[in-house]
């Protein structure tokens, strides 16, 4: 014999094409394009006068007023509605709506209360209830409210606020009630107890009424295969499932009215009327009840956004002060052990854990070491998200078993899976007692040919729920989650910081050799400069102290040279000419002071076309010495040491350059073998360049070709 924990089975039952109605009402079912009845239910032959009412025209049975009204609703498109009342010739006053289900329209008829000035009576109820619950200072004295409010209503023995939990179940969080009555207040109820499909058809329909559950149910006639296919999901007078109706009379209750409390779309609650004897609600009443769990709904809402509001402005202010404090403090890791009693107080929690490589700091309440560890190893193999959150540990963990006293919730954030770098937070168990409205986990053996019947006790019965702490909220989540990210901000920032302390240090460190490096290039140039004066003074006191003409023109020859050396010593190592130089700057300056002994003339006679090249410091060094010589030997040769046209090109061709020194003169070239002569050759040896001369029609051009070294062009 098979054992059914609970009542899952209900969820596979039709509820919404059940086939029949409640009989307090009557249904037309008609063909939404010809408006002609095909089905009804209910004392319709009796109580509308109508017993040839099959295929009959809708307005023969309702009135033509309603009929039009009807056939506006299928105009506009709307779902359905209220049409009005009617009178019938019995002197019965009913409410009338319609819905479309399909092909077909649905027309319910049910009695209609009589008294006078109703609707402004419900308006002013209405008016005095919402203001009620916006005056109401917290959700428990708002639920509180609202079941007082909705039995002042309905006029119900009992009324109860039901919010469903995450886990499908409910709980009774308010109760109004006559007070020799039983009370379900804080009890919890089974998800079993309410199926899914249940719940769905409470937030399609949002108001449920039941006014005998002792009823009969009146079928749909005449009886047709297809009309047990007709959805009365939207349908007031609908018939109530067997189990449901054997579950109110198990608890002791004769009518019933559920309410549904939508929040967000999504079905929050309900309000619970029960009766202990037949009581019905008419349709103003229900429209009124509508309007008031919307009032409760956006109430709800108000109250539990200003609670998520307020705890989200103190973790701001616990956030804001602990990132103030890691921010204008030491390393990060060493700051965080300095502020645990901080960052545990920030979360609520009992305790404290941070991991990062392999040391670890605990503070608090928390597991021990080694369980410590172990979770955290879990936790980094699932490769999950970076923030984790549990109240229930163990249910994720099995080894949280062993230390769920100490840590039955956690809220872990990772700052790095590779090192690993990890915060977690640890609440201890919360030992809660649950008072169940009947044990939810009772089996009982189902005997041969018995139907499943809901269970028959609804005494309490107390259940001790370990294994859970305090539930994280939303706003903690979301504060953990920007904590992970200020944190990551403020370690980058302290180690750009670092890395521009570095940075300026070796900054400051180049600087200083540099200035070393310039004292010292200064003073090796004065200590040059005034060799070079020394010797340039000797040749002069040795060409004039000697009558031998060749000598003295050797001695000035000379002289010239160690002139032109020392300007270039001069020209280069300035302050601002270190490592790499402009080489067409540096030649026009150069041919500027070679020759300003020879007057403002000469400036007319020199022609410079230089692109900017640039090359090593020792390189000009070089091409400045033989750039003089090959000037001072075409002054010479070409124009017999007279003024004459020399043109000077610096050309660049990707890899080489190349250094032209051309005249209009003779054209002659010096081949006596002196010195100059040597000395140009072993230069252009020296940088591996290559010195070719041309005919210049008139005149010499001398052609000095060498690869730019790499490294030296900018």
């Amino acid at each position: 014999m098979p054992i059914l924990p609970d009542l899952t089975i209900c969820d596979q039952e039709p509820i919404h094409i059940p086939g029949s109605i409640q009989p307090h009402g009557m249904m037309l079912v008609c063909d939404a394009q010809e408006l002609c009845v095909r089905q009804v239910a209910g004392a319709v032959e009796e109580r509308l006068g109508a017993p040839h009412w099959r295929n009959a025209a809708l307005g023969d049975l309702i009135g033509e007023h309603l009929r039009k009204r009807v056939r506006a609703l299928g105009q506009a498109g709307a779902p359905g509605g209220f049409l009005g009342q009617l009178m019938t010739e019995e002197g019965e006053l009913l409410d009338v709506s319609a819905h479309f289900s399909d092909a077909t329209i649905i027309v319910e008829l049910e009695t209609a209360m009589r008294a006078e000035n109703l609707d402004s009576i419900l308006l002013d109820e209405l008016a005095t209830a919402s203001g009620g619950f916006e005056r109401c200072a917290s959700l428990s004295a708002l639920c509180d409210k609202g079941a007082a409010e909705f039995r002042k209503l309905t006029g119900f023995d009992r009324v109860m606020v039901y919010q469903f939990l995450d886990d499908g179940a409910g709980c009774v969080v308010a109760e109004s009630r006559r007070e020799n009555m039983q009370t379900f207040l804080h009890h919890h109820f089974p998800a079993s107890d309410i199926p899914v499909q249940a719940r769905a058809l409470y937030l399609r329909n949002p108001i449920r009424v039941i006014p005998d559950i002792s009823y009969v149910p009146a079928v749909l006639r005449p009886s047709d295969p297809a009309s047990a296919a007709i959805d009365l999901s939207d349908s007031s007078l609908r018939s109530v499932s067997p189990v449901h109706i054997q579950y109110l009379h198990n608890m002791g209750v004769r009518a019933s009215a559920s309410i549904s409390i939508v929040k967000d779309g999504v079905l929050w609650g309900l309000v619970a009327c029960h009766n202990e004897t037949p009581r019905t609600l008419a349709y103003d009443v229900r429209a009124a009840c509508r309007a008031l769990a919307g009032s409760l709904a956006r109430q709800l809402k108000a109250k539990e956004e200003a609670e998520g509001y307020r705890q989200r402005i103190r973790l701001r202010g616990f956030e804001d002060d602990i990132i103030a404090l890691l921010s204008r403090e030491g390393f990060l890791n060493d700051v965080l052990s300095q502020h645990l009693e901080e960052i545990t107080r920030m979360m609520g929690s009992d305790g404290l854990a941070i991991l990062r490589l392999d040391e670890l700091i605990m503070h608090g309440t928390t597991p021990g070491e080694p369980a410590v560890r172990d979770f955290s190893k879990w936790y980094l193999a699932r490769d999950a998200d970076p923030v984790f959150s549990t109240e229930q540990l163990s249910a994720l963990y099995s080894p949280a078993f062993g230390f769920q006293a100490q840590a039955s919730g956690v809220l872990a954030v990772t700052l790095s899976a590779d090192e690993p770098w990890l915060l977690m937070w640890f609440r201890v168990e919360q030992i809660e007692t649950v008072n169940w409205a009947g044990n939810p986990h009772k089996a009982r053996e189902l005997q041969p040919g018995e139907m499943l019947t809901p269970r028959a006790s609804f005494e309490s019965w107390r259940e001790t729920v370990r294994g859970r702490s305090t539930r994280w909220t939303m706003a903690e989540i979301e504060a953990a989650s920007r904590l992970r990210t200020a944190l990551l901000e403020v370690q980058q920032n302290r180690q750009v910081r670092e890395l521009n302390r570095q940075l300026t240090r070796t900054l400051q460190d180049k600087d200083t050799l540099l200035q070393q490096k310039e004292f010292l290039i200064g003073e090796v140039n004065h200590r040059v400069q005034n060799s070079l004066q020394l010797v340039a003074s000797y040749l002069s006191l040795q060409s004039r102290s000697s009558d031998d003409p060749n000598l003295q023109s050797a001695l000035g020859e000379a002289r010239k040279r160690l002139s032109a050396v020392a300007l270039v010593h001069r020209r280069l190592y300035r302050g601002d000419q270190i490592g790499v130089v402009d080489l067409a700057r540096y030649i026009e300056e150069l041919c500027a002071d070679t020759f300003s002994f020879k007057g403002k003339d000469w400036n007319q006679h020199l022609n410079l076309e230089l692109a900017p090249v640039l090359v090593s410091t020792d390189r000009a060094v070089t091409l400045g010495l033989i750039l003089t010589e090959l000037m001072i030997n075409a002054n010479k040769h070409a124009y017999g040491g007279q003024e004459g046209p020399i043109a000077v090109e610096l050309l660049e061709d990707r890899t080489h350059l190349q250094l032209i020194v051309s005249d209009r003169g003779s054209g002659k070239l010096a081949t006596d073998g002196g010195f100059g002569s040597r000395m140009v050759e072993g230069l252009v040896r020296q940088i591996g360049g290559e010195l070719t001369y041309s005919d210049n029609a008139p005149g010499l051009r001398t052609t000095l070709k060498l690869q730019i070294q790499s490294g030296a062009v900018g």
